[in-house]
């Protein structure tokens, strides 16, 4: 397979990859780095045999996976001592959100930066909590200050000046200028406490958030692994009895039912998830352009298709400001000229 099929395959259906020569294993690999499922692949590959330098990668992955979740788990520890104090109740999103609730889709899954999401009100008394606990500016130039401010779902990012750990503080979960406006207030509203002063969204909002990230925000760069957790999540969440009818509403109240639809189908088309046919509708004519962009890389791991991918650049502006807007902006990101 000279496309990312290779590393779906072998996610979906381990026992696969039994008949690989050397030079597949080494695609197989390359996708998984590329695509940052490789500690996920190590999972899922874990008790099967496979050849030793196979072994070794994989072991190393998992090892650095493991770091990666302990890591992010004291972040977040980090993180509630320094909102506690001002009664800042702290909402994990994405993948350490995954990790402290060992969620399925945690396994094998490496954590970034911690985003928490807090009610718009609580961003200035959240923002000089954090700088007071030892968070800086990462980018502390005048025009991106503003714009993050003014415009986008979340503050500034911060690092950390000892530690170097970033923290994205949101407080939705689409830019200001997107077309599509969640419900923010809902989404925090609905929060469960999964510890003594730490919460995730619910069920039904997780996954919604998750389909925002990948479709309503993104230009579907890595958009494998963000795919992965929609289907590590439908597959944790599925069974119970409430949750389609949950997740409908959900996807409807925060104005992403049309995104929800299309990542349920593709996740259907690349995953096999097992999902309600009612919210997923039938097959639409773009679905397999989405599916052409998620497999973008050829056997070496590197990304191909640059037509396609430039489509979804600019798709993924597109939706997140106004033709204006986007000019203005994209003109002051490559001139530097701030005025």
């Amino acid at each position: 397979m000279k496309t990312a099929a290779l590393l779906v395959r072998a996610l979906v259906d381990p026992s696969s990859v039994r008949n690989l020569t050397g030079e597949a294993w080494t695609s197989l690999l390359s996708l998984a780095h590329g695509e940052r499922l490789i500690g996920t692949l190590a999972d899922r590959l874990s008790g099967l045999p496979v050849p030793t330098s196979v072994a070794d990668a994989l072991y190393q992955a998992s090892v650095q996976a493991q770091f990666s979740r302990m890591q992010a788990l004291w972040e977040v520890e980090m993180a509630r001592r320094a909102l506690a104090p001002d009664g800042i109740k702290l909402i994990l999103l994405k993948g350490s959100a995954f990790a402290y609730s060992d969620l399925p889709a945690a396994a094998g899954r490496f954590v970034g930066d911690l985003d928490i999401i807090v009610p718009q009100a609580d961003l200035a008394r959240a923002e000089a909590a954090l700088l007071a606990a030892g968070w800086d500016w990462l980018k502390p130039d005048a025009y991106t200050d503003l714009y993050y401010r003014r415009w986008m779902h979340e503050l500034p990012p911060l690092v950390h000046r000892d530690r170097g750990s970033m923290i994205d503080v949101h407080h939705t979960i689409l830019p200001r200028t997107a077309r599509r406006t969640p419900d923010a207030a809902a989404l925090i509203a609905h929060s469960i406490e999964v510890a003594p002063g730490i919460h995730t969204l619910s069920p039904a909002d997780i996954v919604v958030h998750a389909v925002t990230h990948l479709i309503a925000d993104g230009d579907l760069a890595g958009g494998l692994r963000n795919l992965w957790d929609i289907d590590r999540l439908l597959r944790s969440f599925g069974e119970r009895p409430d949750f389609w009818e949950a997740l409908r509403a959900r996807a409807n109240l925060h104005q992403m039912a049309e995104p929800v639809a299309r990542a349920l189908r593709l996740t259907h088309m690349l995953y096999e998830t097992p999902v309600d046919p009612r919210i997923a509708g039938g097959p639409r004519p773009g679905d397999r352009l989405f599916v052409r962009r998620l497999l973008a890389r050829d056997g070496w791991g590197r990304e191909v298709r640059p037509v396609t991918r430039l489509a979804f650049y600019i798709r993924s502006h597109w939706m997140r400001m106004p033709p204006l807007m986007l000019a203005r902006h994209l003109w002051i990101k490559a001139t530097g000229s701030h005025a």
